[in-house]
């Protein structure tokens, strides 16, 4: 895939809700993709495959979860989903990045937003940041770096439309280098700003949560869950084990 060209946009939509069966979502295991990403699968001895999700955000108008299919021994795909109508149904906006994770996702307003993410080979390496300035429609793919680096974007925040930072984690000598970037380009383009190997806290950036997605392992499910005041309401739950690679 192209990191400069615009994301496509999927039509597929998901007919589930929270209130019927948990979402399950849609993974064909050909031979061509047991081939593709070098899976030990056989009959005999399948590979079960794993929907993981990492975050959630909402723009008052749609709601948006991110994150990947994978393996017990790869990650198979980086996914962005989206709900227009309150998690009844879900569509895919994205397509769905090869050997990559989706993680942290940012809305500035309706319109403007990112998601973070890196690809998952040995290490994580690669990271890059998607974008979008339609509300969602529509992701366009940006790198973090020029080249090819091992690291992850352990978090960011954009203040405003344009300016924005990240920190990209990147292990070094046996201990872990923080890598603070800044964009005035909306996340078109990143520069150097710090390199520390002590904790760093993005200024501006929000702890208190009014969405979580969390792991439940009774239902083996992912649950999308909404702060209710003390409590967290249902919104919609996703199956963690979505295939099977023969």
């Amino acid at each position: 895939m192209t990191r400069t060209a615009a994301l496509a946009v999927l039509s597929l939509a998901i007919k589930l809700s929270a209130a019927d069966a948990p979402v399950k979502i849609d993974y064909i295991c050909s031979a061509e993709e047991i081939d593709k990403f070098g899976l030990p699968c056989s009959p005999d001895e399948p590979c079960p495959v794993f929907l993981e999700l990492s975050s959630v955000e909402s723009t008052g108008v749609r709601l948006f979860v991110s994150g990947n299919v994978h393996t017990q021994s790869a990650t198979l795909y980086g996914l962005l989903l989206a709900s227009e109508d309150g998690g009844k149904t879900w569509t895919e906006p994205a397509k769905r990045i090869p050997a990559s994770a989706l993680d942290e996702i940012q809305f500035f307003d309706l319109a403007t937003g990112w998601v973070s993410g890196e690809r998952l080979e040995s290490l994580p390496r690669d990271p890059f940041v998607l974008l979008t300035t339609d509300g969602g429609k529509t992701w366009r793919d940006r790198p973090v770096f020029d080249d090819s680096r091992v690291g992850s974007i352990s978090q960011f925040w954009f203040e405003s439309k344009t300016e924005g930072e990240l920190v990209v984690d990147h292990p070094e000598h046996g201990t872990i280098r923080h890598q603070v970037l800044q964009s005035n380009t909306g996340g078109e383009s990143w520069e150097m700003k710090e390199s520390t190997t002590s904790a760093v806290k993005l200024k501006g950036k929000k702890d208190e949560m009014s969405w979580r997605v969390r792991a439940d392992s009774a239902s083996r499910t992912f649950r999308l869950e909404r702060r209710s005041g003390s409590s967290w309401e249902l919104v919609a739950s996703f199956l963690i084990h979505i295939a099977d690679c023969k």
